[in-house]
């Protein structure tokens, strides 16, 4: 069984290393996202949704507030739930990602980083 993981060092302790190790999870392989690509986690991509069109401009005067804004957005959401689809292909990926990474150390090259 192959499961997906963002990088959050929780998600690599000693005690899970530890769990996975028992024999009736030796099937068990963990893949983490690379750093910086929350964007990878459809969770994430949900939050950001969550953020930009309830969570950024509110105005909330108490954790009830909060939580009552989430919870009817959420609502909203689950009427008519619009799953997220992938427009950019792999290589469209690899190929922004590399880009990045030339950039970043291009900038780490000229702090002497």
């Amino acid at each position: 069984m192959h499961v997906v993981l963002d990088n959050l060092s929780a998600h690599s302790t000693p005690e899970i290393a530890k769990w996975l190790a028992h024999k009736d999870r030796r099937r068990w392989h963990l893949h983490y996202t690379p750093t910086s690509s929350s964007w990878v986690n459809l969770i994430e991509r949900w939050f950001k949704e969550l953020t930009d069109k309830r969570l950024r401009r509110g105005v909330f005067t108490s954790v009830a507030d909060l939580i009552a804004a989430i919870t009817t957005w959420a609502e909203h959401w689950n009427t008519n739930p619009t799953p997220f689809i992938w427009k950019a292909t792999a290589e469209d990926i690899i190929i922004k990602v590399q880009r990045g990474r030339q950039t970043l150390n291009q900038l780490n090259s000229k702090t002497d980083h």
